[in-house]
């Protein structure tokens, strides 16, 4: 009896750091609650590349409890007790089974620490030849508690992956790197266009996983195409990011789902649709506010073809929203439509977190479908 229990021990032992069947939400020890042990670390530096259970680490990577302190600033944890941070050149990594072909996205959040010039380098291999990869820059903090939450979508190109978060920063100071906590997966479902509507996921529905405690919503970063887009359909065309946010915890105008421009100018959103070229055109959807203290004058402006509209909205933080149009004539095959919004808005929480209009329920119809 004792030999048999000794024989499935090591089997377990054995399979601890093996690719596991995936399923949407937290990956496992996502959170990082389980840790090291007291011998694997020094100080708050984890000394063995496998030392933090369902992860394999390289580089300097510390073990943070929440509440920690550093010199005078207060390390905090967005959800548990702890996260970990990575330093220059560190990273942590997982292998996770999944279905091959499918569209998933990424969602994890992280703070800066001490360091402010700070970008992620999130990849997933193998996929084809290379790595599938992106650079999520972090220099903009966006939340009121100084996490946020990132997206970043991939297409899976093999039934086993290996998700890799990557600091390849150049700090003075190892451990000033970023903190890094909740760790998630979705699958992705890419929407198709209907006679209902000629856009792509038109109403927000299909994301990437949002943390059921996080009231921050999630960031999908600048410069996402469409293609491994964590927004199906969408485009980010823009030097930063746009909010993706739940009715949970913000006010949508439509769904469970809507988008808040946070960036002004610098935060566009877009998507190519095919037309028939001299037809007639309406695209319709919702502006408001995310009940979220963001108040203000705000103006969404909306492109398509040749034409523009600006939608002002006078926002007292508490939520609603109003309906817009903006009726074209398409000039070729392919029409771009675009939204953005006219003016940086901050929170009136004295926090300086940027904060914008919310984008909800976009509808194009050719003219002869809409009501117009």
């Amino acid at each position: 009896m004792w030999l048999k229990s000794r024989v499935l021990l090591l089997l377990l032992c054995a399979t601890c750091h093996t690719a596991v069947s995936f399923t949407n939400g937290l990956l496992p020890n996502g959170n990082f609650e389980y840790g090291p042990k007291p011998w694997e670390m020094k100080g708050t530096k984890v000394m063995a590349s496998r030392a933090i259970p369902k992860w394999e680490i390289s580089g300097y990577v510390e073990y943070i409890k929440s509440g920690q302190k550093q010199g005078d600033m207060l390390l905090i944890v967005p959800e548990g007790a702890y996260a970990v941070r990575l330093g220059n050149e560190a990273s942590i990594k997982q292998k996770v089974k999944v279905v091959k072909g499918m569209y998933y996205s990424i969602t994890f959040s992280a703070a800066r620490t001490c360091a402010q010039e700070e970008t992620l380098n999130v990849s997933v291999a193998p996929n084809s030849e290379a790595n599938d990869w992106g650079m999520l820059p972090m220099q903009t903090m966006y939340s009121s508690n100084g996490w946020d939450s990132y997206a970043w979508g991939f297409q899976a190109d093999d039934k086993e992956i290996a998700i890799s978060i990557h600091n390849p920063g150049v700090a003075e100071d190892p451990a000033c790197g970023p903190l890094i906590d909740s760790v998630a997966l979705k699958a992705l479902y890419p929407p198709r266009r209907t006679r209902a509507n000629l856009l792509k996921n038109g109403n927000f529905e299909e994301g990437p996983y949002v943390f059921p405690t996080a009231s921050w919503g999630v960031l999908i970063p600048p410069n996402i195409e469409d293609d491994h887009s964590p927004l199906p359909g969408w485009m980010i065309e823009s030097l930063k990011a746009v909010k993706y946010i739940d009715s949970d915890h913000f006010a949508v105008p439509e769904g469970k789902r809507g988008v808040e421009l946070v960036a002004g100018k610098e935060s566009a959103l877009s998507q190519v649709v095919f037309t028939i070229p001299n037809r007639v055109y309406v695209l319709s959807f919702s502006v408001g506010d995310a009940n979220n203290s963001c108040e203000g004058s705000m103006v969404v402006e909306a492109f398509a073809g040749l034409d523009t509209v600006k939608v002002p909205y006078e926002s007292k933080g508490k939520g609603g929203f109003k309906r817009a149009k903006l009726r074209f004539k398409a000039i070729s095959k392919r029409t771009r439509v675009m939204f953005l919004s006219t003016y940086y808005t901050m929170k009136n929480d004295n926090s300086g977190s940027l904060c914008g209009p919310v984008l909800d329920d976009v509808k194009l119809l050719s003219v002869r479908k809409a009501r117009v």
